[in-house]
């Protein structure tokens, strides 16, 4: 299990939080997806075996956020 926090750019309400802990938690081998809205962080918990960091992070840039 691989943890990961992620600077995460152009989050505003609680909408963009469910988009992201939505559609991220819905990857197979994510366990765990916690956003911080006063932070601009994204916490992901996740089997790199089922799913890269390339993936989740294309998964937030659809969502229309930035992901540095």
């Amino acid at each position: 299990m691989q943890n990961v926090t992620l600077n995460v750019q152009g989050m505003s309400c609680g909408h963009c939080v469910k988009a992201i802990e939505g559609s991220v938690g819905e990857l197979a081998g994510v366990s765990e997806v916690n956003v911080k809205l006063a932070e601009a962080l994204v916490d992901v918990s996740f089997n790199e075996s089922e799913v890269s960091l390339d993936q989740i992070k294309e998964t937030i840039e659809e969502q229309g956020y930035d992901v540095e």
